[in-house]
């Protein structure tokens, strides 16, 4: 059962999907730190002068509120240049492969062989029994091609 639960985990994480969400939540934090940087850098300021310029440029106060809308313009510019970016960089590339693989251009992952799959059953149910897995010798496969010897 335990084995099962870990098998089932371990296919889950190699899935390529999977693999592409994480590099894709990476390269987003990362470049979502490019982006705050670039709009506290640069934006801010521009924006600081068009609401006045000076410490409460971005801002309006109103009987002693502070509305900082420079800092909200700030981060809706963050995230539509990171949302921007992760569409064009990852989304959209992904889609297109996929749409590919739809229409028979581009080959989907190789599915395993019969003789991949018996090995892997073989080797299942000799762990089942608490038995090593066997090795292509000791099966009588040829080491060289991966085919059993045919009988005389």
């Amino acid at each position: 059962m335990l084995t099962n639960v870990i098998r089932g985990f371990k296919d889950f994480l190699l899935r390529g999907n999977v693999v592409e969400l994480a590099v894709a939540v990476v390269i987003g934090a990362a470049f979502t730190a490019v982006v705050s940087s670039f709009t506290e850098s640069f934006l801010q300021p521009l924006i600081g002068l068009v609401g006045g310029g000076g410490v409460t440029g971005g801002s309006t106060v109103v009987d002693g509120q502070v509305f900082a809308w420079g800092d909200f313009v700030n981060q809706l510019i963050t995230f539509v240049l990171t949302a921007a970016v992760i569409y064009f960089v990852v989304v959209l590339p992904l889609k297109i492969v996929a749409e590919r693989r739809r229409r028979g251009e581009e080959a989907g992952p190789a599915a395993p062989t019969q003789l991949e799959l018996l090995a892997e059953i073989r080797d299942l149910l000799r762990a089942q029994q608490g038995l090593p897995p066997t090795t292509d010798e000791e099966a009588g496969r040829h080491a060289h091609t991966g085919e059993f010897p045919r009988p005389v």
